[in-house]
């Protein structure tokens, strides 16, 4: 059983009774009992959440704040056998002043105090502002660690506490805190609502976790708080680089409570590849935690898209495909510029990755005011073209207006295969790799012959498995696609039939090729003229690699993991079983395919998985891929 990393933190606002802390403290104890429950190993409740953040100038009476104590040190000698890190606010006494502090505490436990350093609007009437200063504290004959610090785990996990406005600092603490080693955050806030402030407050959570590549979790005072001059929703989120995990209701009589399991493992890779990461400077001390409860498998909420490269999000995934078209397109045109080069050639198939090099091709002769007949496309019917595909390349070129021509293959490659001693009915790779150098080799010398650019069409995912002939499709003057995974390729072509305002018989061509099954067309067509060699029955589903791609390439996740996400990701689609295989499948294709990687031609990157041997993935060629494949054919199912 493993936990892959991730941590559950919880973010709890509890209905309090303001002035009453003897109850706000059973309330915390349900909220704490609830996260264990659920698996929490962090858990952070709101500013002040024992007093009640609303007090006023009851701040000011002993009997408040010795009752506050008191609910503190009932709170530890109910929550021995509680193991999970917990952050609650109360106001604490040290040497004459009163401070608006975190308690930080675990299995009966008081960690520390961190107390606020920002004060926000009156606060100042009753607190005063943490200076800096560290000492310790004795309360109720215990003692205690007064001032920030950081709260870490025996497994290295690192929890960071800062108190309410301290985030709207212009340097948060979280910044020293996550620079110097915190993972996650957790914030006890009081924040008044106005129109407009949730979604900042939001915004703002979800930045803080992006640019501390961090999780950070933030829970606010609500129901109970007095109403005279404010409202308080008791918002509670967690967010994590960049995204929010999760998050509650707000304005509930009830109370609310969030739970998400923030990926410690994903948040160390991100800060190993930031070279503006961390600082030699350790002033923060270390309070050392006992070990957090035990994560199962079961209680990870975490759900993954199984299309990361796909913005779920219509307006986002419209975005996207505007940019993605647009770099394509702008990179090509530097390129004719820079070669002088006015004149363009692709082979096309009919398939996704010359439709969309051809789109791309289009759109970079209209921005430089030339005739679409500047793109030549080279039709090369070879041995398992069939007469769809065949049709749907005569019909774009009619409808789009470039030049098309016909050069049948079958006679050159089959003098080649006599040249070479090989028998045309024994269909391996010889036989298949014979067509696509063929195809290459036309295509290069048109291009020197017609003084045009030859335009690569491969993708980013068939780069990644290595599904090209060396020196053959995997070769070209300028790889347009090159950036491109294949799961996003179908959305740029049916983007850009709409934005190009394509006529009726182009759109009709163009759903041809979006139904058209992935396909080198090098094996001979069925008795009925359809396509019988598939690319997604050989290497596996592209949806299910692409998936493998983007989180091995983006956080270097083990076998094991990617097998855990990939289950959830694809479930009711795949089994556990075939995406394992697939699995294998990938990691023995990306290790053994790089040698075709190290020697790649120019190709726009276009996202943040680049396979370029210059910018993109260095590997040497002959790297083992025996310890990845091994953890893979270990994992179960």
């Amino acid at each position: 059983m493993s936990d892959y990393g991730y941590r559950k933190v919880g973010a709890a606002s509890i209905p309090v009774t303001v002035g009453n802390p003897a109850e706000n403290a059973k309330q915390v104890l349900a909220a704490m009992q609830k996260a264990q429950v659920v698996g929490a190993q962090a858990l952070v409740l709101p500013e002040l959440c024992l007093s009640g953040y609303t007090c006023g100038d009851l701040f000011r009476q002993s009997a408040l704040l010795d009752a506050c104590e008191a609910a503190l040190l009932w709170l530890l000698e109910q929550t021995e056998d509680y193991a999970a890190v917990v952050a609650v606010g109360l106001p604490v006494r040290v040497r004459g002043k009163l401070y608006n502090c975190a308690a930080v505490m675990q299995a009966g436990r008081l960690l520390g105090f961190v107390p606020k350093q920002h004060l926000a609007g009156e606060e100042s009437r009753w607190f005063a502002a943490y200076q800096g200063e560290r000492e310790t504290v004795t309360l109720f004959g215990r003692e205690a660690a007064f001032g920030r610090a950081l709260f870490r785990a025996p497994d290295q996990l690192t929890i960071g506490v800062e108190v309410g406005s301290d985030c709207d600092a212009p340097v948060p603490p979280a910044a020293e805190m996550a620079l110097q080693g915190a993972e996650i955050i957790l914030n006890l806030a009081a924040f008044g609502e106005g129109a407009g402030g949730h979604a900042y407050r939001r915004e703002m959570l979800a930045q803080q976790s992006a640019r501390l590549h961090c999780g950070y979790a933030m829970a606010c005072a609500g129901a109970g708080e007095s109403t005279t001059d404010l409202t308080f929703s008791g918002a509670c989120m967690v967010a994590e680089q960049g995204h929010v995990l999760a998050e509650g209701p707000r304005f509930s009589l009830e109370g609310t409570a969030v739970y998400a399991s923030v990926d410690a493992e994903l948040l160390r890779a991100k800060r190993r590849s930031c070279a503006a990461w961390g600082q030699e400077d350790n002033s923060l001390p270390v309070t050392a935690c006992g070990a957090l409860p035990q994560l199962d498998e079961a209680k990870i909420n975490r759900c993954f898209d199984a299309k990361p490269f796909v913005p779920q999000d219509p307006a986002l995934r419209y975005e996207r495909c505007c940019e993605v078209l647009e770099m394509q397109t702008a990179g090509l045109i530097k390129r004719m510029k820079h070669t002088g080069i006015k004149r363009l050639i692709i082979g096309v198939s009919g398939g996704l990755d010359s439709t969309l090099a051809l789109l791309v091709a289009l759109r970079a002769c209209k921005a430089l005011a030339l005739d679409a007949r500047r793109v030549l496309g080279v039709t090369m019917p070879g041995f398992g073209t069939s007469f769809y595909t065949r049709q749907t390349v005569d019909d774009l070129a009619e409808s789009l207006g470039f030049v098309l021509r016909e050069i049948d293959i079958r006679p050159a490659c089959e003098l080649h295969m006599k040249d070479i001693g090989h028998d045309p009915q024994v269909h391996d790779a010889t036989y298949e790799n014979i067509q696509a150098r063929e195809r290459t080799q036309i295509l290069m010398d048109l291009a020197n012959k017609e003084g045009a650019l030859l335009l690569g069409t491969g993708d980013l995912s068939e780069l990644a498995l290595g599904w090209c002939t060396y020196n053959g499709d995997h070769m070209s003057m300028y790889g347009l696609n090159g950036g491109v995974p294949k799961t996003l390729i179908p959305h740029l072509i049916a983007h850009a039939m709409e934005a190009e305002e394509c006529g009726e018989q182009a759109k009709t061509a163009l759903r041809r090729v979006l139904h058209t099954p992935i396909s080198p067309e090098l094996l001979p067509t069925d008795d009925s003229g359809q396509i019988t060699q598939k690319t997604e029955d050989l290497i596996g589903s592209y949806d299910v690699q692409d998936f493998y791609l983007y989180h091995f390439f983006r956080h270097g996740f083990a076998p094991a993991k990617l097998h855990f996400m990939a289950v959830r990701a694809f479930k009711g689609e795949h089994t556990p079983a075939q995406l394992k295989e697939w699995l294998v499948l990938f990691l023995r294709r990306f290790f053994a395919q790089q040698f075709k990687r190290s020697c790649l031609p120019d190709a726009p990157a276009v996202g943040s998985v680049s396979l370029s041997p210059r910018g993109g993935w260095r590997m040497p060629s002959d790297a083992s891929a025996q310890l990845w494949i091994a953890m893979a054919e270990q994992i179960e199912g």
